[in-house]
């Protein structure tokens, strides 16, 4: 069995600045599809909504239901309410600041942990420095890497507790250590819809959206979306990657992902459209189309490791307290 040892290194900037400004030289219509999406908040109420309800239908049920119905029904909304999280984190759902940050913090209720305001002070700089290891969380650490290697149950574990090792990547990342307001609020908030859940409806209702959470992002097909980003499963030299296919319906369009880093002020339902305006920069891309193949590819894929990635330590001329993201590149 092969050992993976390091990251692909490269000397070369990310490609989505210069891709942005090609297509906007050549395509300048694409700046209409800027804005904001207030509906996305009413998919956070429904999403929300949902999983309370199935929490209290699974209250007294055995735990094969409650597992099952976490694995099978509970991980869609709780994805798709990630997304939302996402869109939140990039000011895409309202014009004012704070009230993304009250949206992703409704949308953060049903996955028990508080993570939606950090995620948002990680994720920007996933952008303004994508593929700088000290910058970057959504790179895996050299621990991470090497614990997992190529090992096929060793990556079922890694997916299964996905969102405990990107957890602890953030520790690496010193540098981008933020503790504000909105982290405590997010915090507080969180700690009070648990409690709710636990006083209410007991602790297999709270079980359930824990696996709800674990599933969604963790081993089973949504979870291929970790890899289908930015992992070389197809091409050792393309660096993100898209997905088009059938849970784009009912994930809000998270598959476009190289076109949501071209125009991260693009919201979701306009990405498809931004693909279609401008189709000679994203025809050529290769992309994937299934994420349950994609899954059995990256699990039993002797190839593939935690270290298939492309790396730089080149920052792009980007400082770290510039108060601007790659969105204001694009207006």
């Amino acid at each position: 069995m092969s050992t993976f040892s390091d990251f692909t290194w490269v000397a070369s900037a990310e490609p989505h600045r210069q891709r942005t400004r090609d297509i906007i030289k050549k395509h300048p219509e694409v700046k209409k599809l800027i804005g904001k999406n207030p509906y996305t908040f009413v998919w956070i109420l429904g999403c929300v909504s949902l999983q309370i309800l199935l929490a209290y239908l699974v209250k007294d049920a055995s735990w094969w239901w409650i597992i099952g119905t976490a694995w099978f029904i509970g991980a869609f909304p709780t994805h798709t309410l990630f997304v939302c999280i996402h869109e939140s984190a990039h000011n895409l759902i309202f014009k004012k600041s704070g009230w993304n940050v009250f949206a992703g913090i409704i949308a953060n209720f049903p996955s028990l942990f508080p993570t939606a305001i950090s995620f948002k002070n990680y994720h920007l700089k996933h952008h303004a420095f994508q593929g700088v290891h000290e910058l970057d969380a959504d790179l895996p650490d050299y621990w991470e890497a090497k614990l997992i290697n190529n090992y096929a149950l060793g990556k079922m574990v890694w997916l299964l507790l996905y969102p405990f090792f990107q957890g602890f990547r953030t520790i690496r990342c010193i540098e981008l250590a933020v503790f504000d307001r909105g982290v405590i609020l997010n915090i507080l908030a969180q700690l009070i819809f648990d409690v709710l859940i636990v006083y209410f409806l007991g602790w297999p209702a709270l079980a359930y959206l824990g696996l709800s959470f674990l599933f969604s992002v963790g081993l089973h097909p949504l979870g291929a979306r970790w890899i289908q980003e930015h992992y070389l499963v197809i091409d050792k030299n393309q660096e993100t990657y898209s997905y088009y296919g059938p849970l784009n319906g009912v994930n809000m369009n998270v598959g476009y992902h190289n076109e949501h880093h071209d125009m991260p002020s693009v919201p979701w339902n306009n990405l498809p459209k931004l693909k279609s305006a401008a189709p000679e920069f994203y025809d050529q891309l290769k992309y994937h189309t299934s994420f349950v193949k994609l899954l059995i590819t990256f699990l039993f894929a002797q190839e593939v490791s935690l270290f298939s990635r492309i790396a730089r330590k080149e920052r792009a001329g980007v400082s770290l307290t510039d108060k601007s993201t790659p969105d204001i590149d694009i207006v």
